[in-house]
């Protein structure tokens, strides 16, 4: 999380960015480990979904979900704020950025997180408990990642930032000001690089 910090604080040059996305990536993360007990060790709606009751979570799943999850929903995020910054750079809105990195992602990130889904279904519909965890916890937390949190919850949070998510403290302006996609941003001349306009020799006719 704190090279996931680093790096998105380079790369967009905003330390909100990058406190956002590791919050929304541990929300995704949070709600797959609650609803993989709620339904496991729980029984709720386990036998609707043909999965078995078991007493106890594997060791091991946790740790392995927190570390697909994390860079799965960080990918998604920097595919989407990616296309946000872009358009901002262009038009310096931010609620026209935001509306228009949801537009342009939201169907490609819907269908890669179908696919992943669909194969982490798969797993889920196995006889082994080890399997059925794992493909379901990972299947439901992707789920709720590209619906819930990358097109409501993200934009929403950005949207009522504002101009605010692209702040860089002062004493970080040393940074390289990179990006993921685009062109770079031409900064547009200040007053005082104006120069002025020599007027024609020889005055009006």
């Amino acid at each position: 999380m704190g090279l996931s910090f680093v790096l998105l604080t380079i790369v967009f040059r905003s330390i909100i960015v990058p406190v956002q996305a590791i919050i929304m990536n541990l929300l995704s993360v949070g709600a797959a480990y609650g609803i993989l007990v709620l339904v496991f060790q729980k029984g709720v709606g386990n036998e609707l979904l043909g999965l078995p009751e078991t007493p106890v979570i594997q060791p091991w799943l946790p740790l392995m979900l927190f570390t697909i999850l994390f860079g799965l929903s960080m990918d998604y995020q920097v595919f989407l704020i990616s296309r946000i910054r872009e358009r901002y750079d262009q038009t310096r809105d931010n609620a026209a950025a935001v509306a228009y990195g949801v537009r342009s992602t939201a169907g490609l990130i819907t269908g890669a997180a179908l696919i992943m889904v669909a194969v982490f279904g798969g797993f889920a519909a196995g006889d082994l408990v080890t399997t059925a965890q794992f493909g379901f916890g990972m299947a439901i937390a992707i789920l709720i990642d590209a619906t819930i949190v990358r097109t409501v919850l993200v934009p929403s949070t950005m949207k009522i930032f504002g101009d605010a998510n692209w702040y860089l403290p002062r004493f970080l302006h040393w940074l390289p000001d990179m990006r993921v996609e685009g062109e770079e941003r031409v900064p547009e001349p200040s007053a005082g690089d104006l120069e002025p306009v020599a007027a024609p020799a020889g005055g009006a006719d």
